[in-house]
């Protein structure tokens, strides 16, 4: 499941500002998780730690778009 979604806003002729032509978000995956499904993979205990989840169908990654 891709994470990040692409969108392209529409620009007019007569705006007087630099278009914009293409911008991305990201949705969360417990968007598409309506229920917690019965035996779903686990992180081992420290992995899960530093992942700041249990199962990894609900691991998002940050990634900063400032580098």
């Amino acid at each position: 499941m891709e994470q990040e979604k692409v969108w392209y806003p529409y620009h007019s002729p007569f705006d007087p500002c630099p278009p914009i032509t293409v911008k991305t978000y990201s949705t969360p995956p417990n968007q598409y998780i309506h229920y917690q499904p019965m035996h779903l993979p686990q992180y081992p205990p420290m992995e899960a730690l530093m992942r700041g989840t249990l199962w990894p169908a609900l691991f998002s990654p940050y990634i900063s778009k400032n580098c």
